[in-house]
């Protein structure tokens, strides 16, 4: 795979996760090094562990489904990225909702890292069926996931009024995933036109 598209598929997948840590930060008001090292911590762990174990299921029954891998990885892909479409067009830019509680400790975080993850296991699964490798693309997930949590942090800290770029955020990331889908599918013959 693509460097290029490896990449897209990271920051696409770190989107939920921009979105969570820009309204974190915006609640949080002030955000200190502590807060950022957990939260970014967290979540680039999850999303580098997640496609792992995605695809440790799908190389499992890999054989069982190699004529039609692609539609199944389409099909995951089109989820995912839809959903996060969805939660995009959605999400209301006004209300960050904000609650009296550190989301950067504890269980909150954890919760938090799991939910924003589980994307990635979709993704792992369908690198399973495409015969792809996992470790790279699980340790460039990760990093990218950490990176843009730090980000969305800081930004949120600076403006509290900077909730919609969540919601684009968001868009653009399912948009980018349902593009590498069709893709996936292209490359294989399957939206064959003639």
């Amino acid at each position: 795979m693509p460097f290029a598209t490896l990449l897209a598929i990271a920051v696409a997948l770190a989107m939920d996760a921009f979105a969570v840590a820009l309204a974190t930060g915006i609640c949080l008001g002030r955000v200190r090094p502590g807060h950022v090292l957990r939260m970014a911590g967290a979540f680039g762990l999850f999303q580098a562990l997640m496609p792992v174990a995605g695809w440790l299921l799908g190389f499992s029954v890999r054989g069982r489904i190699e004529a039609f891998d692609h539609w199944l990885a389409f099909a995951l892909l089109a989820f995912v990225g839809g959903k996060m479409i969805w939660e995009g067009l959605t999400q209301t830019p006004d209300d960050p909702g904000c609650e009296p509680v550190d989301r950067t400790r504890g269980w909150p975080l954890l919760v938090l890292a799991v939910a924003t993850s589980v994307d990635a296991l979709a993704v792992g699964l369908s690198f399973a069926m495409l015969g792809q490798g996992i470790l790279v693309p699980a340790l460039v997930i990760g990093v990218v996931c950490f990176a843009i949590t730090a980000l969305g942090l800081r930004i949120g800290c600076m403006a509290r009024r900077v909730a919609a770029i969540g919601r684009y955020a968001e868009l653009l990331g399912g948009a980018v995933l349902l593009a590498i889908g069709l893709r996936i599918l292209l490359e294989h013959g399957a939206l064959s036109f003639a």
